[in-house]
């Protein structure tokens, strides 16, 4: 009887291959015979195409004999997943063939196939009939490879060259395009390869799918250029025309308030102004109206590729409130803007370069009252080591990561001079005062030990262990976080181990980028950083601070992002001096508000006629030493 079962069923299997497709499209087939999984749908059940309208026609546009390439280049919580998700599903059922489906990494493949496909399978009678359970014996279907009468469908990292260019193949899926690596193994373009394997197919079908990333450098943005390039737009209420939803029709009001020193945001109201009758319409409104794709490039079609661009203002599971505070929330970092604008926004994001010139820095410099303005709870000093001299700047930190800079200054001598050091230990103990006659000394100093006399600033560091002087080394790469805890070095001296010292490890690039973001903010407070209207903050100094920019390596596959100097831009300390100070800031053990408190007790006192004392990272009374060599703390050049 078992026997008997398991041959009717194959028999089954067999004949079902044979039988001719029902007259469905991808969208058709989807409301009739898909069941939308529990674990990976927000509204599990029957698929509705009602839910998503704007996935009929890229749906649909697999199915149309004319078409052999489908693009879509779309933001999160848009369901364009599910696009791919029915158009698989299709296949399986009506029209049988093999399938390539190639996602960024094996590890991808193998989540989406555990995740996506595997669910599908089960809740969808027509398929799980036609795919055998993968515990079952010659069942066929493993993690990576299922097969079904008429096909098999193979799941891939973009970097596994053999699975690329090899055995024919009609149905071709990429997945998140623009994350995919540049080349599989040394054989070329992943892309190029698998589209390849289609070339004995007169019926063969190509469909990209991938989240934008950056402007220049995004295949899925070349791709959709290739095509129709469509936009999903909605018909305004007042004046009756279509439009496609952006950021920049968005307007919005909201309540920030401050918890914990951390900004908190309320959106109080949302809603979008037509950009062709400038009236004014709610979310709701306009998720309801008429909406429909519109090509730019319809002469595409002749040449068999349409290609659609979907943004998430038109999202069933995304409300424009939840948009505002992404966007809110990511202000000021570049990175976490970079995600709002291509996940969200649904756009390329674009390095601007929006900072301000020299010009522009210099014109925003102001009048200090003292050496300390009012706000500065704590000070902090990175130094910059080259062979011939000691390159510094005191940096002081309020609340919110507000910053001052204090002081900028060179001290000529090599760093195995006693004279250098000395100068330097002028640095570290002086006293920056306040109007009202209170002080603040460095809390924590990093000093870079790269060069040629590393062992030499490891051996002055360890010395200086009591001012908190402590030595870096800074790692590259976009991957690396900021600050680590420090590590105990070695110390060598003509071959001999003569001890050793901490070093802090320090993410560099991290550094530059958050140095970046914080000269981006334009109103004082929140990560504003002021400088003093003087000399030693002067073009020089500017020139350094804005002396790099990030630029795309398109070859590189692992740090595409990197830190170059600008041209006429060769002097970069005054950059490096402010991202060692900040990471002495970030790596220091605070508690501003204990230190503000501190500080206020006393002002107190010697508002009281008492002599201010001293406290641990913040009020000392001790008069700054005399220098004991010449150095130069205020040069605008040299």
């Amino acid at each position: 009887m078992n026997d008997t079962a398991h041959l009717n069923a194959l028999l089954r299997r067999v004949l079902s291959g044979m039988r001719p497709p029902e007259s469905l499209t991808v969208s058709e087939w989807a409301e009739k015979h898909r069941r939308l999984s529990s674990e990976t749908a927000a509204e599990p059940g029957r698929w509705r195409n009602t839910r998503t309208p704007y996935l009929r026609e890229p749906m649909d546009a697999f199915t149309d004999p004319k078409v052999q390439r489908v693009i879509m280049v779309a933001a999160s919580q848009v369901g364009k997943s599910e696009f791919i998700n029915n158009a698989i599903g299709y296949i399986i059922d009506q029209d049988p063939g093999s399938i390539l489906f190639v996602h960024p990494t094996t590890i991808d493949a193998k989540d989406y196939s555990k995740l996506r496909i595997a669910p599908m399978v089960r809740d969808c009678p027509t398929l799980c009939t036609k795919i055998a359970a993968p515990k079952s014996r010659d069942s066929g279907n493993t993690v990576l490879q299922k097969t079904y009468p008429g096909g098999i469908l193979t799941l891939c990292g973009s970097t596994e060259a053999h699975a690329l260019a090899s055995k024919p193949i009609r149905y071709v899926f990429g997945d998140e395009r623009d994350r995919w690596a540049k080349s599989a193994g040394t054989e070329g373009d992943p892309w190029k390869l698998a589209m390849a394997r289609q070339t004995t197919f007169y019926n063969a079908k190509a469909v990209e799918v991938s989240t934008p990333t950056v402007k220049g450098a995004s295949p899925i943005a070349d791709s959709y250029n290739e095509g129709t390039m469509e936009r999903w737009k909605s018909q305004c209420p007042h004046c009756g025309e279509y439009h496609e939803i952006t950021w920049e029709d968005i307007r919005y009001e909201y309540e920030e308030t401050e918890v914990n020193h951390q900004r908190v945001f309320k959106v109080t109201e949302v809603f979008c102004v037509c950009p062709g009758c400038a009236c004014v319409s709610d979310e709701l409104t306009m998720k309801r109206q008429p909406a429909k794709w519109e090509a730019d490039n319809p002469v595409a079609y002749e040449n068999g590729v349409r290609s659609f661009w979907l943004n998430a203002f038109v999202s069933q599971w995304k409300s424009w409130e939840s948009i505002v505070m992404d966007f809110l929330q990511a202000q000021g970092d570049s990175r976490k803007m970079q995600v709002v604008y291509n996940t969200v926004f649904g756009k390329l994001w674009e390095n601007r370069g929006d900072l301000e010139d020299e010009e522009g820095m210099l014109a925003r410099r102001e009048e200090y009252p003292a050496e300390l303005p009012d706000g500065v709870l704590l000070l902090t000093c990175g130094i910059d080591t080259q062979d011939d001299r000691l390159e510094y700047e005191v940096v002081g930190y309020g609340h919110f990561n507000e910053s001052w800079g204090i002081e900028k200054g060179v001290i000529m001598g090599r760093p195995d001079a006693e004279e250098t050091w000395a100068a330097l230990d002028d640095v570290l103990d002086k006293v920056y005062r306040f109007a009202d006659g209170m002080g603040l000394k460095i809390s924590m100093s990093f000093m870079d030990e790269g060069g040629h006399f590393t062992q030499e600033v490891r051996s002055r560091c360890r010395e200086r262990i009591g001012k908190k002087l402590f030595c870096v080394k800074g790692i590259f790469g976009q991957d690396r976080p900021y600050t680590c805890p420090p590590k105990q070095m070695k110390i060598v001296v003509g071959g001999a181990h003569v001890g050793s010292c901490w070093q802090y490890q320090i993410g560099v690039d991290a550094g530059k980028q958050r140095i970046m973001d914080n000269l981006r903010v334009k109103k004082p407070g929140s990560r504003y950083c002021h400088f003093p209207k003087r000399d030693d903050y002067g073009a020089g100094y500017f020139a350094g601070l804005l002396s790099e920019h990030l630029v795309y390596d398109e070859k590189s596959t692992r740090h595409p992002w990197k830190w170059e100097k600008i041209p006429g831009h060769e002097r970069n300390e005054a950059l490096d001096c402010r991202n060692y100070a900040n990471a002495a800031f970030k790596a220091l053990p605070k508690d501003m508000d204990a230190i503000h408190r501190r500080l206020q007790a006393a002002r107190e006192r010697l508002a009281k006629g008492s002599a201010p004392g001293e406290i641990s990272a913040a009020p000392t009374a001790a008069p700054a030493p005399r220098s004991r060599v010449k150095k130069t703390p205020r040069m605008e050049e040299w």
